[in-house]
């Protein structure tokens, strides 16, 4: 099985972060596969020390002509079996192709009319796989494949090393510093907690308005800016609690990162956590741009330890359950097999 994948994006969200992880847990189990990512992406320098064949020469201008001529003379060289593109600036930019084939994978509710050269379509949640169809996508073309968290297992990072007391509680969002995320609400409920601390590890164009904000409210003491950090386990396992406090959130890779790390879960009411958190049971769901209301539930969790207890305990038992990396993985597998059986016939 020989795959080319296709990751235009340069940032470092939720998206590119797995599809780094699926490539290189499907290059362990020996899958041929080509990746079209950019020289100065984050993860770029990860896919390269595995041994995964990269071609940034497709992304190195950023015009687009060049990108349609240099990915097709790719296409051409690599002859691959499927081609999965990764969100639509990567489908934007396939060629015409009948060779195998050709997935567009949804992280969010994308217009299908974006991937005019797919011939099948991934989406990480079962609601994106019904907007998918609802859309026009054929049902029998609409798949459905979650993704996994890549939590390594590293101690507990040292916090001091971010001038946090060791005995405080700490609040965790692990999250891109963007206006969906509702990261301006998770500091208005800090407000209201004069003893908690928060992490805030990412990076984004609101971060030069969060850090007014935390200012304004008078919490430079006891928020920290973070960036991108690659130690997200040892981040998970230091912290009290991690929050995902999201205006808009289709899936939220983040829930899946706690539940591995065991670390208790609060989150808002997005489309993501309301569809995947059982509330009270495997984490604890707040209203949307509620400061008050989040602040509570995070008040909860601190303060109560049979609740602490209960959602570390049924969110991981949720993550063995239906979300490890072998598991989805396998899936993956299965459906790049089922998509190349289909095509041969």
């Amino acid at each position: 099985m020989r795959i080319l994948h296709i990751m235009a994006s340069r940032g470092l969200g939720g998206a590119e972060t797995y599809a780094t992880d699926i490539m290189l847990a499907l290059h362990a189990e020996g899958v041929d596969q080509c990746a079209v990512v950019a020289k100065d992406a984050p993860r770029y320098g990860e896919l390269v020390a595995a041994g995964i064949r990269t071609a940034p020469e497709v992304l190195a201008s950023r015009f687009r002509p060049f990108q349609w001529w240099a990915l097709r003379q790719l296409v051409k060289r690599e002859q691959p079996d499927l081609v999965h593109c990764w969100m639509r600036r990567a489908a934007s930019l396939m060629p015409r192709w009948d060779k195998g084939p050709v997935i567009g994978w949804f992280g969010g509710y994308y217009k299908p009319k974006h991937f005019k050269r797919c011939t099948a379509f991934v989406g990480v949640t079962k609601a994106i796989v019904a907007h998918m169809v609802k859309e026009g996508v054929p049902e029998s073309n609409a798949h459905f494949v979650p993704t996994f968290p890549d939590v390594k297992n590293e101690s507990p990072l040292d916090r001091t090393l971010l001038a946090t007391p060791p005995n405080a509680t700490v609040v965790l969002a692990l999250s891109r510093l963007h206006p969906k995320k509702g990261l301006d609400t998770l500091l208005q409920a800090a407000k209201l907690l004069p003893d908690v601390y928060v992490w805030l590890a990412g990076e984004g164009p609101l971060r030069a308005e969060l850090e007014q904000l935390t200012q304004k409210l008078g919490l430079g003491d006891r928020v920290r800016f973070l960036g991108w950090r690659t130690d997200r386990g040892a981040l998970l396992r230091a912290a009290s609690l991690c929050v995902l406090p999201s205006r808009y959130e289709p899936f939220g890779t983040v829930i899946l990162e706690a539940w591995a790390a065991g670390t208790p879960l609060v989150a808002c009411r997005s489309d993501g956590p309301a569809a995947h958190v059982e509330d009270g049971v495997n984490g604890l769901l707040a209203p949307i741009d509620d400061p008050a209301a989040l602040a509570d539930a995070l008040h909860r969790v601190r303060d109560d330890d049979a609740l602490r207890r209960r959602l570390i305990a049924q969110g991981y038992a949720t993550y063995i359950r239906d979300y490890t990396r072998e598991s989805v993985t396998q899936r993956m597998l299965r459906l790049y097999r089922d998509l190349l059986e289909a095509y041969t016939k």
